[in-house]
């Protein structure tokens, strides 16, 4: 094991493959000196350190690709971002295996040196501020394993990236020894910065190890199918076979291995467009396959026989030092588990480690196999974000840590995920104009903020997706949610749970409703989304379409008054067109066994109410029994704007708060009789009618509707 010393290795890789053989690494003293460039076979680095020796008198640091001065704030760049926009750009399907390949082949030349750090040059600048991520990689130990992320993790974390040179010999324990003396050299250099720990297969035992012999680091590990699981894995009898293969057939096995580690098609799928009609998505995929097979010889390249039977090996000894040792893992962990991992028991592990460890969430991929990192899904950082694991500090804040969608994330959730929801029900929106005029769009809706928006919650709040769509495609505003706590809880998750609509409410801003967020939101002048009535509103019973359970507080006028926020009454109407209730809350409690359910699910569910107090007291939360229907149309109202602006004072009377608040209902209620009785003039309210407008006119935007 190499003692760590003041320097480490950024290979500058090329993006594209004819640069393949142009890679070069930039090596620097972190104590002090000038740095050399110099070409990738010819660096001969004898140490594994992170952060470097840090002077006292605030020496530079190279972090990246980020200049920083420790100790003095001189040192700052311009280039370091405070946030990111709306529609930012996080590279994801712009790199495909074969860069994977261009990089590993490329890196995997002899040098001669010990395993190491390097930082992507894809990462490029990360936000002011960002955690540290350590990547530790598979059985390859290139370091490569993010390729298709680095654009994306690269804004919100310090990527380092840890590579195993091919010949190297350096036992289980000297890689937990090098990890664990960087997560502690940077632990001293900013103590208050979680550190995160992605784990590939191998290195997921390998993070493991670090954080049960380290309980007092903050550390976040994030672990893509653990090969914790090795001992039962269904490729043990091959093992014994893999040592007695002569040298010449060899050749072979990388053929082998491609078909068992990952699914080709999901790695030929990972940058070709959604929305490519069926036949050119096949050609592409087709030609993506095709372009493929000649890499898979430099599979033998990269983990060589003699590699290989190191690597199981040393699989062996990790699988049974972290699993021994799971029990002193204090860190946070999310466990990426595949479901047709071919080379472990993915799935059945994750069961494993969610009742073994002490913190410990799991997101199951039922599509992809063991090399997940590098098949067709969803990006990385989207997964981190959308299970609460991203943060800068000890603490969890969703308005202090939140980063924006990005413009893959915006097009993959309303393609994809809630796609269906605006094509069967044509959402149409209108508002009010200072004047009282009602126009169609959003036009009377405050484009600046702080903006609290108080509706009506349909059945299971379906109108949400639609409503935060029309603002992010009009006004490319983010609509920030008060959600239930209980989408924040753990209570309802298992090691089956996937990657759900419920993720993707966190990814687009959602926070749970208490008093401290919604004063975080509106002081940062965002567009509020709340629902007064809540889940009684939206989990009512049969017959209570469009009626609303308000409480009796005043719960956001004297909070938006504070901020001079605008409020915006609004109706939704459109529920009874899409479904029909068949059993409530007052027929499942009669059944014996869903009564039981029932109970059991709401024994600890989060009681935020007065439950003595109110027509929208806290009450069990269920899933009503629906049926549906032929799709009709979703519509939207949004009232005429009130502004609190310059009313602190007279809104700090209970009285007057309650005046306005008794107001605002009334104009939710005002909107929702308007939208009722307006909607039977409308021509295209059935889908039928809509989907002939769109086969003649070649457009779903737009479709008429009837005249405010």
């Amino acid at each position: 094991m190499a003692s760590v010393t003041s320097f480490w290795v950024s290979p500058l890789f090329a993006v594209k493959s004819e640069n393949r053989h142009q890679c070069r690494a930039q090596v620097r003293n972190l104590g002090g000196g000038d740095s050399t460039v110099l070409s990738s076979d010819s660096v001969g680095v004898s140490g594994a350190s992170l952060v470097g020796r840090k002077e006292e008198n605030g020496s530079l640091i190279e972090q990246g690709n980020v200049m920083m001065r420790s100790g003095d704030e001189s040192g700052k760049t311009d280039s370091v971002l405070e946030n990111l926009g709306l529609f930012w750009d996080d590279g994801y399907g712009t790199q495909s295996v074969e860069d994977y390949f261009d990089a590993a082949t490329e890196i995997i030349k002899p040098d001669g040196g010990p395993p190491r750090w390097f930082c992507p040059v894809d990462c490029g600048h990360p936000l002011k501020d960002s955690p540290t991520l350590l990547f530790l990689p598979g059985l390859d130990g290139t370091g490569m394993g993010l390729v298709l992320h680095h654009k994306a993790l690269g804004k919100a974390f310090e990527v380092r990236c840890l590579h195993i040179p091919v010949y190297d010999r350096t036992p289980f324990q000297g890689l937990v020894k090098l990890v664990e003396d960087t997560i502690r050299l940077e632990h001293a250099s900013t103590p208050n910065k979680p550190i995160y720990l992605v784990g590939d297969s191998f290195g997921g035992c390998l993070a493991l190890a670090v954080a049960a012999r380290n309980p007092t680091i903050d550390l976040v590990l994030i672990l893509a199918n653990p090969a914790t699981s090795f001992g039962r894995s269904q490729l043990q009898p091959l093992f014994p076979i893999l040592e007695a293969l002569p040298d010449e057939l060899h050749v072979t096995i990388p053929y082998l291995l491609s078909f068992i580690m990952g699914d080709p098609i999901k790695m030929a799928m990972v940058n070709i467009q959604n929305k490519l009609p069926p036949a050119q998505r096949f050609e592409e995929l087709s030609r993506n396959l095709t372009a493929l097979l000649p890499y898979l010889t430099d599979l033998a390249d990269i983990v060589p026989r003699e590699t290989l039977l190191w690597k199981l090996k040393l699989l062996k000894s990790a699988a049974a030092y972290a699993n021994s040792r799971l029990h002193a893992v204090k860190a946070e962990v999310l466990v990426l588990a595949s479901g047709k991992d071919n080379m472990l028991p993915s799935a059945n592990e994750a069961q494993r480690l969610t009742s073994s460890l002490h913190d410990c969430i799991v997101r199951n991929f039922k599509d992809n196999g063991h090399t997940l990192l590098l098949e067709d899904g969803i990006s990385l950082l989207t997964i981190i974000r959308g299970t609460c694991k991203y943060r800068r500090s000890r603490r969890h804040d969703l308005v202090l840590n939140f980063i924006p969608p990005s413009m893959n994330e915006i097009t993959y959730t309303f393609d994809q995920v809630v796609g269906s929801i605006r094509a069967a029900t044509g959402p149409v929106m209108f508002s009010t104009m200072e004047d009282g005029k009602i126009v169609k769009g959003l036009a009377g809706v405050p484009d600046e903020g702080p903006v609290l928006l108080i509706g009506y919650h349909m059945l299971m709040g379906i109108e949400i997706f639609s409503l935060a769509e029309e603002f992010l495609r009009k006004k490319n505003i983010l609509v920030r949610g008060i959600a239930h706590p209980e989408l924040f809880m753990r209570r309802f998750e298992n090691s089956s749970t996937e990657f759900s609509v419920v993720d993707w409410l966190k990814i687009f801003g959602a926070v749970p409703v208490t008093a401290a967020y919604l004063y975080k939101l509106l002081s940062t002048k965002s567009h509020v989304l709340l629902y007064p009535g809540g889940a009684r509103e939206a989990l009512h019973y049969k017959g209570e379409e469009y009626k609303l359970f308000w409480p009796h507080q005043q719960e956001f006028v004297r909070m938006a008054a504070r901020f001079g926020a605008t409020i915006v009454p609004f109706g939704t109407v459109g529920e009874d067109d899409l479904t029909e209730m068949v059993l409530d809350y007052n027929d499942l409690i009669k059944i014996p066994i869903v009564n039981d359910l029932i109970r059991d699910a709401n024994r600890t569910t989060i009681k935020f109410r007065d439950e003595t107090q109110g027509e929208v007291a806290s009450q069990d939360i269920f899933i009503p029994a629906i049926l549906p229907k032929i799709p009709g149309r979703f519509y939207y109202l949004f009232g005429k704007p009130i502004q609190t602006k310059g009313r602190e004072e007279f809104l700090k009377d209970k009285d007057n708060a309650n005046q306005l608040y008794l107001q605002i209902k009334s104009e939710v209620e005002r909107n929702l009789n308007y939208l009722i009785k307006k909607r039977e003039q409308d021509p295209y309210r059935s889908i039928i009618n809509r989907k002939v407008y769109e086969a003649i006119y070649g457009t779903s935007d737009d479709i008429p509707t009837f005249e405010p």
